[in-house]
């Protein structure tokens, strides 16, 4: 009787006389075989490192050579890689003071009067130069303070 070794598994099998004439007998089930079929290898998610399947095509489609587990992983890769003066839209980064305040967590509230309303709180320069966008020239103003301070230049803490 003739046995083989299955060439994945390495379980001892029988084989019939004919089919080794053939060269047939390498694998003991469906199951290692089509592990045989298999073409391409693990590699990790680039953003969350779980162990993902990639096949020789996905390797030569990939432009950035960063394979992800889902759509939420790559978005989150993303929108990291690609923001402020990295992303194609960029205009200069005049319009995103709101964003450093948050960014920074400083909290919305006036900063003359304590105003806590969001609806009428809004980002103030105080040296009154929009393209200056540094944390320290940056503070939180209500309307009511912030048409003070622009028209009657009354100091901002």
């Amino acid at each position: 009787m003739p046995q083989t070794r299955c060439k994945i598994c390495h379980k001892e099998f029988y084989v019939k006389p004919s089919h080794l004439k053939r060269r047939w007998g390498k694998y003991c089930s469906k199951k290692c075989q089509s592990k045989a079929q298999l073409k391409g290898k693990f590699v990790d998610c680039a953003e969350c490192g779980k162990e993902i399947w990639r096949t020789p095509r996905d390797f030569r489609k990939s432009k950035s050579n960063k394979f992800f587990c889902s759509k939420t992983c790559q978005t989150i890769w993303r929108n990291k890689t690609y923001s402020g003066s990295r992303h194609v839209n960029w205009a200069g980064g005049e319009s995103v003071y709101r964003n450093i305040l948050v960014n920074h967590g400083i909290a919305p509230i006036c900063a003359r009067c304590g105003e806590k309303d969001q609806r009428v709180i809004i980002a103030h320069h105080k040296d009154k130069n929009r393209k200056n966008n540094n944390i320290k020239n940056l503070v939180w103003l209500c309307l009511n303070c912030h048409y003070l301070s622009h028209h009657y230049n009354e100091p901002v803490k």
